[in-house]
């Protein structure tokens, strides 16, 4: 393989069996071969590139060693111009001493008749030319080059004097290193010229590097098989990594010193930081070939380009590091694992086509490093041999890097069902809301997610007072963390990744300068009972404070319904889990205050984003983490199966129902912890489940210490569903006794009991003679033929005065929708009350 063009068209070469050399290009869009150029004899094709029309092809061979060569170059290496539409003639560019490496350039339009090409020429003396080669059209097929003899006077010389070169063919950029200073060995530069459209250029970044000196024996042009044949290894491998959301990462490993332990640095320049890790390697002995590890960029998905979220360090036989690159404050967000397990996670899988490619020069292949989620679940399963920080970070790298895969997530879940203990360090339930539902939101709109890592919560690890020290500290790696890189942005106008790549970097550094950029959930409310603060008092008193909770909410719930999310009123045959199936006005609350808040925030600190992307972006992260919540319980529901008996108050529970409610009430504490809200419903369907589950005692004392929370569907399904007996009627009296006042009058219409009876009736003799005593010019008719007995008066003379209220029309018959109601009855518990206030 020699070269990949920007389309991903894929250059090859190879003997042919008459002792001849041809070049080829696999196309991996219609996976077809396509014979470019043939050579008589054999030469040593070591950088080859071919026009974005497929008219000219450029060689660079390297020197025969045979007796009879036809094309037997004088010099160590010699460069060719070659037209081949159709096969005409060939232009010697270059005979020098040293590499050259042949890339011409691919600008972006469309136009198939583009009568010129610009070429590129890297050399080993440590310079970069770039030649602009006119065509012309000869018998209305032939493209030749017009005036090839004065092609040496087209040549623009675009980088000088440079140790180290990498070409990005997808970008179309060079990115070198050269040094800052003439007397400063270990200062060094690195360099971007970005490719513009029309054959222009520019030097966009320039930034500081602290490197060893002379890191590089000869200039490191790229992938060359018959250089990589040569003894010898460089004492620094260096690569850089960008992401088109803006994000740029350079990694370069350092040179062996006498200690058994490999050094390398992973520069952010995104994050403003630059990591640099110091590996022990115990007893072990690298030979020549592993003096450096292999840095492999993996995106979100394979499906996306590189997105900047893990930089695979791996080094055969001793570690595998997966390093977030997205966040990057602690180290328990990152994999590292050493001995024998990195030889189970990395798989390779030959591909035709790879953003993020591993070439293999020996046998002509190309593999793409892919995580095994298997193995990713393995660590998570198995606690005895892998420590809590390393499940912590399979477990990010899980959620953020794989976690579009619904068979994956449902097995999370149900690891998380199996494991519902808290782990020492980290509550692994918040851990999955939180990162779960972020990585959902960057598959909606990646493209903002990379300046809302600073200002989003992804780990309940921040949350805690006191980190401990085993999530700060991995085992056999050393980490030092440099802030403040200094990057220089060259051009005037920045667009593109350049102007992304600016913003990330200026934003960091003020989110590090300013106090607690993070959104902490914990400040959602001061709590709804008690919103202190001037300002909402203000906004309460106009009622514009309420209104801007209940508009938040009622935007998040139909977003929600309108993406399919889920629905409020699901097929029979899909529901599941009854939740959004009533009005939970604590939650409404916590709802809307949640996107209130998260809304102010990002447009306090995020103002590029604007206010309508952000007030999209705040709808869909709180709607995901109401799904989230929802998809949880119904991956539950159906692990054990359970069906409608599970709302049916006259059975018991089964043991499946008691290892569900465990889990909800793992959940309800996490969010609790978190302060974030649950799905209207929640609290409804979770106090069904403890009634069954539970002693009626315990599910008392839960009440009382605010485990359980009562609503008013719940105490409805309980006053009609469960009979009256003395052990049902119990329960029922301690739960009205725990009762809010709002709700307890409608409650009582429910239950049919005289107890239930007596408190309406004293709530409508109350309610009457207040609207009485309010109303003045009311006279008694003067009938005395009520009908009550009369043998007390006192009593005889209210039944007499709510008798004429109620024929007056100034009150409604609480009891005329609930059939007929017992005289008598009424009359002797309004006796009974009366006794018992005069204390008789």
């Amino acid at each position: 393989i020699l070269n990949i063009e920007r389309d991903g068209g894929i250059l090859f070469s190879w003997e042919g069996a008459a002792g001849t050399t041809r070049v080829g290009k696999y196309d991996p869009n219609t996976k077809r071969n396509k014979l470019l150029y043939t050579f008589d004899k054999q030469v040593c094709v070591s950088s080859c590139s071919l026009n974005k029309e497929e008219t000219l092809l450029a060689i660079s061979l390297t020197q025969m060693t045979g007796a009879e060569e036809r094309l037997h170059p004088i010099s160590k290496c010699l460069t060719l111009l070659i037209e081949i539409h159709p096969i005409n003639n060939t232009k010697v560019l270059k005979a020098v001493d040293c590499r050259v490496k042949v890339q011409f350039l691919h600008s972006e339009t469309d136009r198939r008749s583009v009568l010129e090409s610009h070429l590129l020429l890297l050399t080993e003396d440590g310079y970069v030319d770039l030649y602009h080669v006119l065509l012309t059209r000869q018998e209305g097929y032939r493209v030749v080059m017009s005036n090839p003899d004065h092609l040496s006077r087209t040549v623009e010389r675009v980088v000088e004097d440079f140790c180290w070169i990498q070409w990005d063919a997808h970008t179309q950029r060079i990115y070198y290193l050269t040094c800052a200073a003439p007397h400063a060995q270990d200062k060094f530069l690195l360099r971007c010229v970005q490719f513009h459209p029309h054959h222009h250029w520019e030097t966009v970044l320039e930034l500081p590097l602290d490197m060893p000196a002379n890191p590089f024996r000869t200039v490191n042009l790229g992938f060359d098989r018959f250089h990589a044949d040569k003894p010898g290894c460089e004492p620094v491998r260096m690569e850089v990594f960008t992401s088109r959301i803006g994000s740029m990462c350079v990694c370069y490993s350092q040179p062996l010193r006498d200690k058994p332990e490999l050094t390398y640095t992973v520069v952010l320049v995104h994050k403003d930081c630059s990591k640099t890790f110091r590996v022990s390697l115990g007893q072990s002995q690298l030979t020549a070939t592993q003096l450096h590890p292999l840095f492999i960029p993996t995106g979100l998905t394979l499906v996306l380009p590189y997105t900047g979220y893990y930089i695979l360090v791996y080094l055969q036989g001793h570690f595998l590091h997966c390093v977030n690159t997205r966040q990057q404050e602690m180290l328990c967000h990152s994999l590292f694992l050493s001995g024998s397990h990195p030889a189970d996670i990395v798989v390779l899988h030959a591909e035709e086509e790879s953003v993020c490619g591993m070439l293999d020069l020996t046998h002509g292949r190309i593999h793409v490093a892919e995580v095994d989620p298997e193995f990713l679940l393995r660590i998570l399963q198995c606690p005895g041999g892998y420590s809590e920080p390393q499940r912590l970070a399979a477990l990010h790298c899980l959620q953020v890097y794989l976690g579009n895969d619904p068979k994956l997530e449902l097995k999370i879940i149900e690891w998380l069902c199996d494991n519902v203990s808290t782990f020492s360090c980290f509550d692994q339930i918040q851990e999955f809301i939180l990162d779960t539902h972020k990585a959902s939101l960057y598959r909606i709109s990646y493209e903002k997610s990379l300046g809302l890592d600073k200002v989003l919560p992804y780990s309940s690890v921040f949350n805690k007072k006191e980190v401990p020290s085993c999530l700060l500290e991995i085992p056999g790696v050393l980490c030092i963390t440099e802030l403040h890189l200094e990057p220089q942005f060259k051009a005037r106008n920045l667009q593109g990744f350049w102007s992304e790549l600016q913003w990330n970097t200026e934003r960091t550094k003020y989110l590090n300068a300013v106090p607690n950029p993070r959104f902490r959930t914990a400040n959602i409310h001061d709590k709804p009972h008690n919103r202190g603060g001037e300002e909402r008092k203000g906004q309460k008193k106009s009622g514009k404070w309420s209104k801007n909770v209940l508009l938040s909410f009622m935007f998040t719930l139909f977003s929600v319904t309108d993406r399919g999310l889920f629905s409020l009123l699901p097929p029979p045959d899909k529901k599941l889990v009854p939740l959004f199936q009533e009005e939970d006005r604590q939650q409404r609350t916590l709802i809307g205050l949640t996107v209130d808040k998260l809304r102010e925030h990002l447009n306090r600190h995020l103002p590029r984003i604007g206010k309508k992307k952000v007030d999209l972006l705040v709808v869909n992260y709180v709607a995901k983490l109401l799904e989230l919540i929802r998809h949880m319980l119904e991956s539950v529901w159906m692990k054990f199966k359970l069906g409608p008996c599970v709302f049916c108050f006259s059975q018991r529970a089964s043991p499946a129902e008691w290892a569900v409610l465990h889990f909800m009430f793992r959940i309800l504490e996490a969010m609790r912890d978190l302060c974030l809200p649950l799905p209207p419903g929640y609290h409804t369907l979770l106090a069904m489940l403890a009634v069954r589950c539970l002693p009626h005692h315990t599910f008392l004392q839960y009440i009382d210490h605010g485990i359980l929370q009562l609503t008013e569907t719940f105490v409805s399904r309980l006053m009609t569903d469960l009979d009256n007996s003395a052990t049902n009627e119990r329960l029922k009296f301690s739960i009205l006794k725990r009762l809010p006042p709002p709700m307890e009058k409608g409650i009582y219409h429910t239950w049919d009991h005289p107890i239930s009876s007596a408190s309406i009736s004293r709530s409508y003799v109350r309610t009457v003679l207040e609207k009485h005593n309010k109303k003045k010019g009311f006279a008694l008719t003067g009938r005395d033929d009520t009908g009550f007995r009369s043998d007390f008066l006192p009593l005889s003379y209210l039944a007499k005065l709510l008798s004429d209220i109620e024929e007056q029309g100034s009150a409604l018959n609480p009891f005329k929708e609930h059939g007929n109601v017992d005289v008598e009855f009424v009359e002797e518990t309004a006796l009974k009350q009366t006794l018992i206030l005069l204390g008789l």
